[in-house]
This record gives structure tokens, C-alpha cells and sequence, in this order.
């Protein structure tokens, strides 16, 4: 008797809880599941910073494109001047040349590797721009631990707070850094790679 009386309070008391979660509209559970992929794609925010980068990429490659003609005009004109200049003189035009070639490809790696660094470190710098309302949502479903959907083998669909979290990463961010954060203003590489 007593254990029957035990268990009607458990049950009444996990459907009020249940019943308070679904009239609050959120999941509740310890573990929840994250796919943190589809927040970096999906999400406005993510999505501004990948066309950030496709305008950048953009933008040096027309710049190379730029360079690489402005080299070859030159060089056609010291190939011209080669007839009419006397071989010292043509000697070292042409080695300054090749120094300015020299310097011009080293500054275009440079700026191709500090590219592909922003690149990769792009969804580190969104997931510490939006760590702050992750935390706020497990706090909201009752969670301990948030999981990315890649390293759990099985789970059930009530525990992913995916969408959840693109719709409010969308509402308190939009598609803007939000204001006095800048995703990457404490890394100090970052500086370099604007040199």
C-alpha cells in the first residue's frame, strides 16, 4: 500500500514536472545534444561570417590577379630594355626584379595563410561569441552537459537543442557581431594577421 501511494506521488510529480516543461515549451533533460555544424551554417550570425570570409577570399584573389598582371607588364618592359641597356646596368634592374617578385610572393603567402587561419578558427571565435546563450538554454532545459551531435552514438530526438539554439542565437545576435564583442579581439596572433 504504502509503495503504491509512493509511486502515484513519483508519477504525479514527474508529470507536473513534465507538464510544467511542455507549458514553459522547452525539453528537459540532463544530457542535451548539440549539432554544432548546423549552428555555425544555419544561424544568421554564422552565416555573415562565412560570407565575410568568401568576400575576403574574393577580394585577394582580384588583388593577385591585379599584382600578377602589373609583373608581367613589367617584365615585358625590362625584356624590351634589354637590348638597349648595357648588361651591368640590365643585371641589376633585373635582379631588383626578381627581389621585388620574391618580396610580392612571400607577402601573397602570407596573406593566403593568415586567410585559411580566420577560415579554421572561424566556428572557435562563433562558439565563444555564443557560448553565453547556450549556457542560458541549458540552464533554461534543466541541463548539465550539452553534447555535439558528432560524438554521441545514440540519442534521442528530445535531448537536441539545435534548433532551439539557432532561433535564439538568431534573435539576441541576428546577423552581427553583437555590440562590444568581437569574436576575436583576444587573440594575439589576430594581430599579425593584420599587418
Amino acid at each position: 500500500m504504502i509503495w503504491q501511494l509512493l509511486r502515484c506521488v513519483c508519477v504525479a510529480g514527474f508529470l507536473a514536472t513534465t507538464a510544467a516543461a511542455q507549458s514553459l515549451g522547452v525539453v528537459q533533460s540532463d544530457l542535451l545534444v548539440l549539432d554544432t555544424d548546423r549552428l555555425f551554417t544555419e544561424t544568421m550570425f554564422g552565416k555573415m561570417m562565412t560570407t565575410e570570409y568568401q568576400a575576403a577570399r574574393e577580394k585577394l584573389s582580384a588583388q593577385n590577379r591585379q599584382i600578377e598582371a602589373e609583373l608581367e607588364a613589367e617584365e615585358k618592359l625590362l625584356t624590351e630594355l634589354r637590348e638597349e641597356t648595357a648588361p651591368v646596368e640590365f643585371k641589376a634592374l633585373a635582379d631588383a626584379f626578381d627581389v621585388k617578385v620574391q618580396n610580392l610572393r612571400r607577402a601573397s603567402d602570407k596573406q593566403v595563410r593568415d586567410l585559411e587561419r580566420s577560415r579554421d578558427l572561424a566556428p572557435v571565435a562563433f562558439m565563444r561569441t555564443v557560448e553565453p546563450i547556450l549556457v542560458e538554454l541549458m540552464v533554461e532545459t534543466g541541463g548539465t552537459v550539452i553534447l555535439d551531435k558528432r560524438s554521441v552514438l545514440l540519442r534521442r530526438d528530445v535531448v537536441d537543442i539545435t534548433d532551439m539554439a539557432i532561433a535564439r542565437i538568431d534573435q539576441k545576435i541576428g546577423d552581427g557581431k553583437p555590440e562590444g564583442i568581437s569574436p576575436d579581439a583576444d587573440d594575439p596572433e589576430n594581430e599579425t594577421s593584420q599587418e
